[in-house]
């Protein structure tokens, strides 16, 4: 093994790279504030049981929330149940999230689809840590 894949293999350096996504998050988040008012608009309450906007806040609480926890105790409490939830959190399996990042142009909502990737892959970043 290199020292590089030991050093990546290291929980605190994971921690610290979750916490890091953790706030970029944040931030990334604040910065889709207009984007986000556009697709309000355009992915209305229907027939849908939650609109876009809605099926990204509820992932947004849940993984930001196991984030959080690492954040502030250094792990999570059940981490077995935290990694089962968290593998069946899958992004791109909700239909109105996968319709939107893959059915709409690249350059549209360019903030919005970053800040999903992020999203997901902070998901698995905990993932990787609670392991």
């Amino acid at each position: 093994m290199t020292e590089a894949t030991l050093n990546t293999q290291n929980p605190e350096i994971i921690r610290n790279h979750i916490i890091y996504v953790l706030e970029k998050l944040t931030l990334d988040y604040q910065n889709t504030k207009g984007e986000r008012k556009e697709l309000a608009s355009l992915y209305p309450a229907d027939h849908e049981e939650f609109t876009l906007l809605e099926e990204i806040e509820l992932l947004t609480v849940d993984i930001r929330g196991y984030a959080s926890q690492i954040q502030a105790q250094g792990w999570i409490e059940n981490q077995q149940q935290a990694i089962e939830r968290l593998q069946t959190m899958r992004v791109f399996s909700i239909p109105i999230i996968a319709q939107f990042y893959f059915a709409t142009p690249k350059k549209d909502f360019e903030l919005m689809k970053a800040y999903i990737q992020n999203l997901d892959y902070l998901r698995l970043l905990i993932i990787e840590c609670l392991r």
